[in-house]
């Protein structure tokens, strides 16, 4: 598959025109015009980058690529290795970041709430990413803890009553603790993010509403891995997910 050709098609199938990012949506470095083999995993860190290329990936894509807005412009220090090491290998680098949280069905979003057995009913938060909704069977919090211990193979931390029944759920991946307050707006029982700040403990308490901060990295392994397999079907190029760990 021609690079560009599988940049536009997942330009339009993650509709990247409509979001205000914080990065460029699609090719930010470029490697090997045709794509044979894709790799794909949450962050583009040289331990995946190495991984990538010891599989003889022809491009990478991921949800957490390179040139954040503010951060600094020079190619240096742990930037300049990581677009050196793509460039001697001749090897693509693909990022998505808010489309990819937002896609109805490809999303982080979407496929979290698959896997955890979340019946989404709306979306909320900055350019609609966030979802609320309900369980498809009511579970105290401690219950839906374990779920996501279960599933995401990652104990989360919670904040609340754990014998507190959950019908309601908000979430949003990554580190969308942020929202917090707009669930809890929303008449939600717990609230499901990848990270927490302390003011969310205090939120947690004195409304009632859990907290369940599940992992950042945990809770974007599934989109990612959806869109490459997706494009894998499409184009009948070979996928692979390659998953790096983190703890946060």
């Amino acid at each position: 598959m021609e690079l560009y050709k599988l940049e536009d098609y997942t330009g339009q199938l993650m509709d990247v025109a409509r979001f205000h990012d914080y990065c460029p949506n699609g090719v930010q470095v470029e490697g090997r015009p045709e794509v044979f083999r894709l790799v794909s995993g949450v962050t583009a860190s040289l331990d995946l980058l190495k991984a990538a290329i010891g599989v003889g990936a022809d491009a990478i894509l991921v949800h957490h690529g390179y040139f954040w807005k503010n951060e600094d412009a020079r190619i240096t220090g742990v930037k300049r290795a990581r677009i050196e090491f793509l460039l001697r290998h001749n090897v693509s680098l693909l990022a998505y970041h808010l489309p990819l949280d937002a896609h109805p069905v490809l999303g982080n979003n979407a496929q979290l709430a698959q896997k955890l057995e979340f019946v989404e009913e709306g979306r909320f938060g900055e350019q609609s990413i966030a979802c609320h909704g309900a369980l498809t069977d009511e579970l105290p919090l401690c219950g839906l803890g374990e779920r996501v211990t279960r599933v995401l193979g990652r104990a989360p931390l919670i904040i609340g009553d754990g014998d507190t029944p959950v019908r309601r759920i908000a979430w949003c991946s990554g580190a969308a603790q942020g929202y917090f307050e707009e669930a809890i707006r929303l008449g939600v029982d717990a609230f499901l993010t990848g990270e927490i700040s302390e003011q969310c403990v205090h939120l947690a308490r004195e409304t009632g509403v859990g907290f369940i901060a599940a992992g950042h990295h945990a809770t974007e392994r599934y989109g990612v891995q959806a869109l490459g397999a997706h494009l894998a079907q499409q184009f009948c190029i070979s996928h692979q997910f390659v998953d790096i760990d983190n703890p946060v």
